[in-house]
């Protein structure tokens, strides 16, 4: 199959944000005087949008008296601070470029919220990927298909040449949702055992790889 259109997830496949999650999460769990959470913690709660993620850390989760405040105090943190570790995992810029090179069409589809998709995408990718959708109250989040739709109407390409490529067992739901075949990346959030019994089918180690399938 040769596809004509790439749809990346974020977090966990284009880029390492674990850390600046991690530390936006426990600022705001801190400030708020609630128990602070392991990095692996954090990892595990990733991958439904940023609301579910501090509703899996705090205690009690959307039944907590000050969730919105706490929650609003994540997001307030995090659009200050999710560039003090983020970086694109080794092989992206060079995979992004041999695609671009190609003539290939790449989007992001994220569950992170508009505004800092929005920035982490310009800031690390400039040009080289021109559409990019976060979380809006508008459309509904992965798995739900609006967001790889909105993508591909935004390239103005056809879902029968496009591929997902993600990290996440909420990726191959997408993907399926989508009704588009599914990369999953190794280097992500979730391991391989974890990826295959959620239905993983094509599974790649390297950025690399990912030109060659």
């Amino acid at each position: 199959m040769r596809y004509d259109s790439y749809i990346f997830d974020l977090d966990g496949t284009l880029l390492n944000t674990l850390d600046d999650l991690a530390g936006s999460c426990n600022y705001a769990l801190r400030t708020f005087g609630l128990p602070e959470h392991s990095i692996d913690d954090v990892r595990r709660f990733v991958g439904n949008g940023v609301r579910l993620l501090m509703t899996r850390a705090i205690p009690g989760g959307e039944s907590y008296s000050r969730f919105e405040e706490c929650y609003a105090c994540f997001r307030q943190h995090y659009l200050h601070h999710n560039l003090d570790t983020t970086a694109p995992y080794p092989g992206i810029m060079e995979m992004i470029a041999a695609l671009n090179a190609q003539g290939k069409r790449i989007a992001v589809v994220s569950n992170k919220f508009y505004e800092a998709t929005q920035v982490l995408v310009r800031h690390f990718f400039g040009e080289e990927i021109k559409v990019a959708i976060g979380e809006r109250p508008d459309i509904h989040k992965k798995p739900a298909p609006d967001t790889v739709n909105e993508a591909l109407r935004q390239m103005d390409m056809p879902r029968s040449s496009a591929v997902y490529i993600g990290d996440s067992d909420v990726d191959v739901e997408t993907a399926r949702n989508s009704g588009m075949p599914c990369i999953s990346v190794l280097w992500g959030f979730r391991d391989r055992d974890f990826l295959l019994a959620h239905g993983a089918t094509t599974l790649v180690e390297t950025p690399a790889q990912i030109l060659d399938i």
